[in-house]
């Protein structure tokens, strides 16, 4: 199974309190903070919600 490592590369200052919340929903509260996450269709669309603030790389 493949993993995804997500990583907060924008400061959640003055966006869309959802969008905040799903960072957290992630496990990223600073700039620059990674969180390995699974593959999956729940965790790839709270990517895409906050696809402008966070980077992301496949592990196989």
């Amino acid at each position: 199974m493949s993993k995804l490592v997500v990583k907060q590369i924008k400061s959640n200052i003055g966006i869309n309190p959802n969008q905040k919340k799903t960072l957290v929903a992630l496990g990223l509260r600073k700039i620059n903070s990674t969180r390995q996450h699974d593959d999956n269709k729940i965790i790839r669309g709270m990517i895409s919600k906050v696809s402008h603030l966070v980077e992301v790389k496949e592990i196989n």
